[in-house]
């Protein structure tokens, strides 16, 4: 079923917060958490509080994921290049 799900997010149309920087990104998390915690919404939107979250913290995780596999690529290359240097 989740697989189902993730084939059909896969082929959905492109998500608006995917064009969101890293800051801007982390910050609308933050507000949305805190609304979440102050609470005095109804369950219809805590819920839709609670998708939003989950949207934007995925789009922080994909820029994380890209800032580490730039970081990795970059050790790698100094790494070659000091071996190279041997």
């Amino acid at each position: 079923m989740a697989e189902q799900q993730e084939q059909q997010d896969a082929t959905a149309a492109p998500n608006p917060d995917d064009a969101l920087g890293y800051e801007h990104a982390r910050d609308a998390l933050l507000e949305v958490v805190r609304q979440l915690e102050t609470g005095g919404t109804s369950l219809e939107e805590s819920l839709a509080l609670w998708e939003r979250g989950e949207q934007l913290a995925k789009v922080c995780q994909r820029w994380l994921d890209g800032a580490r596999a730039r970081l990795d690529a970059a050790l790698a290359a100094e790494e070659d290049g000091a071996r190279g240097g041997e």
